[in-house]
């Protein structure tokens, strides 16, 4: 047997490892007629190296890059360097993940060949079927000879327990996606308009397989990646207690005494209507964390209302004091500069982190950034005014606040001046938030 026909290099950057693991379980387990291998490019430099050898072996070359929107233009800057370092007829440049699936005509104009739209695994294996040959594959946009637009439509959308959710063939780990989609559809989150307004989940029988793999491998610590932690086994707002239990009992059981379950921490969260008493008790019971993440995103009603959470600020206060007293500590998600937040909003907000923080919680804060493929992709970048900054900044120095918003503003504003380069119209203008502007 001679060498591969195609070589998958993938552009594996830390930011993004968990995207590229899913797409490797899925593969591990797909029989196919193509001779393939996989290269995992660390740097510019080593992903050009592995282009230069896969084209000397005769191969046709894939390059599978992922990333989020505020990381788009620096990836560009960096694709045009492996392309001035390595490139050939044979290579494709294939973009995946929310901004791909979001902006794929701005993706194919930043220099990718090709934008693969919506859930990348069965887009993968077809790619893989047909040796790289792209045309037609379900899922992609590109251009053809002519330079028209090509869209293949998106792919099908099939259950989390058809494909695994980390590799044992590539020994490539990662928290385990529990939930896809998510029924909130807030407007500034690109997770409802990439996997759709619904949940899908991941059984208790897949997981238990997959922490089972994870303790023959030495590995000890569960984590779950999931919009809404205690949505886990509900098809609708309300959490299903039962079934969180049973997800955590097979966890806590499959991991042995020696390996520790992490639920409604990084990298996920829980809204705060629904934190209870039993469901902290839960987390209690079978869990090691002692913090949690609880998502308010704002200290106004108005925009949280505008901004179409589902929940007021009493909620946040309620789930706050609950969870100190059942002795978590609680780091609270709050984004500033929102589309339509008037001085009194963001007055309301900087009042409740104060008032937050005083009862022993962390602010997690954020700048809203103008995200592709959400409501308020046309909304302008998130506006925090000197007073503010120096009011976060004073909450930081005492330690109860931390964040990376400082540098979400630059993101913000690259993102907005972006979606006024690729208008959009008839929508923008429909979509902001009308919230009435007042001084308090």
């Amino acid at each position: 047997m001679g060498g591969p026909e195609l070589v998958l290099v993938l552009r594996y950057r830390k930011a993004v490892t968990y995207g590229f693991h899913v797409l490797l379980g899925a593969l591990e387990e797909h029989e196919t007629t193509t001779r393939y291998d996989v290269r995992f490019g660390d740097t510019a430099e080593s992903t050009a190296r592995h282009i230069e050898t896969a084209l000397a072996e005769g191969a046709r070359v894939l390059v599978l890059w992922s990333f989020y929107s505020p990381d788009a233009a620096a990836l560009a800057a960096e694709l045009a360097q492996i392309r001035s370092l390595a490139d050939a007829p044979r290579v494709t440049h294939v973009a995946g993940g929310v901004h791909a699936t979001a902006e794929p005509v701005q993706t194919l104009d930043a220099g990718w060949d090709v934008a693969a739209v919506g859930e990348g695994e069965t887009t993968l294996l077809r790619l893989v079927d047909a040796a790289g040959a792209y045309a037609g594959v379900p899922g992609l946009v590109y251009r053809d000879e002519t330079g028209a637009v090509v869209r293949t439509g998106r792919p099908e959308r099939r259950p989390l327990d058809d494909f695994r959710g980390f590799s044992l063939r590539w020994d490539r780990f990662n928290a385990l996606e529990i939930t896809r989609g998510c029924v909130y559809a807030c407007r500034f989150c690109q997770t409802p308009f990439m996997f759709s307004a619904r949940f899908r989940h991941r059984s208790v029988g897949n997981v238990r397989w997959h922490v089972d793999r994870m303790r023959e491998r030495g590995l000890r610590d569960v984590r779950f990646i999931t919009p809404t932690a205690l949505s886990y086994g509900s098809q609708t707002e309300e959490p299903d207690l039962a079934a969180v239990e049973e997800l955590l009992a097979s966890c806590r059981e499959g991991i042995g005494p020696g390996g520790r379950v992490f639920f409604g921490s990084f990298p996920s969260e829980i809204r705060p209507e629904h934190v209870s008493r039993e469901a902290l008790r839960l987390v209690r019971k079978y869990c090691a964390n002692t913090n949690i993440i609880v998502g308010a995103q704002s200290g106004s009603d108005r925009v949280l209302d505008a901004a179409k959470r589902g929940h007021g600020v009493d909620e946040v206060r309620r789930a706050v004091r609950l969870g100190i007293a059942e002795g978590f500590r609680i780091n609270v998600d709050m984004i500033f500069g929102m589309p339509g937040e008037a001085p009194g909003d963001v007055d309301a907000s900087l009042a409740l982190a104060r008032e937050l923080a005083e009862l022993g919680a962390r602010i997690h804060a954020h700048t809203f950034m103008p995200l592709p493929g959400t409501p308020w992709r046309d909304a302008p970048p998130g506006d925090v005014d000197p007073e503010t900054i120096r009011e976060v900044d004073r909450l930081s120095q005492r330690g109860a606040l931390y964040g990376h918003w400082q540098k979400q503003r630059d993101h913000a504003a690259r993102l907005a001046a972006a979606a006024q380069e690729y208008p959009r119209p008839g929508r923008s203008r429909t979509i902001l938030p009308t919230v009435p502007v007042t001084d308090g």
